[in-house]
């Protein structure tokens, strides 16, 4: 059955928050992320949902990639494709806030909220249900004149995904919402994360913190960081920055070329 975006509904929630925000459905692209960075840095910096329904480039954090099903068809008002296992698109716009830490956390928080209240966040970036990843973030900004433009990527699984390859097994939207599509999920989603970050944007990080605490996957958890240290996830700091107890004392970690691994629980341990 034929799925048709709801880009006139999208348009009218989306301008009540942000005046002026364009909705652009395309069949085909690389990277929605790709492409906002392309424009903004020649000079295109108004607000824009993009959704790709097919990602052939389609790029996640520490250069993972995140790609989708193809499309088929293309009309002037609703874009149709046979149902979509994956939701991607990037939202752009300018910001200028005081202090930058913690926009991806502030996103994450935004978008499990809306999708369903059993999800959790795993610093910095991914949302979580029963250990598997359910969906990415990818945060990317260009230069302006008083301000920078922000791109904010996601992918989101909504149906089964083969966890060939992975190194996270995926999970998907449609075992907590069996009855959800790609678009459907969109329209959850996309006026709540434009309503947080132009909180973040007055706020800061600050606005979202307990958010992040009540949903945090990593706290009290063994872990392993990529660059080799391991101990205790102790949350994070005021600012995001992932709290690490370890044998030598407390590491803050906010290094966007880190990942962070719970260690898995041995047979006995409680």
């Amino acid at each position: 059955m034929a799925v048709v975006w709801p880009i006139r509904e999208l348009e009218q929630a989306l301008h009540a928050t942000l005046p002026g925000c364009a909705v652009e459905v395309i069949p085909e692209l690389d990277s929605t992320n790709t492409e906002l960075m392309h424009r903004a840095r020649a000079g295109a910096t108004s607000p824009v949902l993009l959704v790709a329904q097919r990602q052939t480039a389609g790029r996640g954090r520490l250069g993972r990639s995140w790609l989708s099903m193809p499309s088929t068809e293309d009309d002037a008002d609703a874009i149709v494709a046979s149902p979509l296992p994956a939701l991607t698109f990037s939202f752009g716009m300018p910001m200028a806030p005081q202090d930058w830490s913690g926009l991806s956390l502030a996103a994450g928080v935004s978008l499990a909220r809306a999708l369903h209240p059993a999800l959790g966040l795993k610093w910095p970036n991914d949302i979580w249900w029963q250990e598997r990843k359910l969906a990415g973030i990818l945060i990317e900004t260009a230069a302006g004149a008083d301000s920078r433009f922000v791109v904010v990527g996601v992918g989101i699984n909504i149906t089964r995904r083969d966890p060939a390859g992975l190194s996270t097994p995926p999970a998907w939207l449609q075992e907590l919402l069996p009855e959800i599509d790609a678009p459907a999920a969109l329209v959850r989603v996309a006026q709540p994360l434009v309503q947080a970050l132009q909180l973040f944007n007055a706020q800061g990080f600050a606005a979202f913190h307990a958010a992040f605490t009540q949903r945090d996957v990593l706290r009290d958890r063994a872990v392993q960081l990529s660059d080799g240290v391991s101990g205790i996830a102790a949350g994070v700091d005021g600012r995001g920055a992932l709290l690490v107890h370890t044998s030598a004392g407390m590491k803050l970690v906010n290094s966007a070329q880190v990942s962070v691994r719970p260690v898995p629980a041995r047979p006995g341990d409680l």
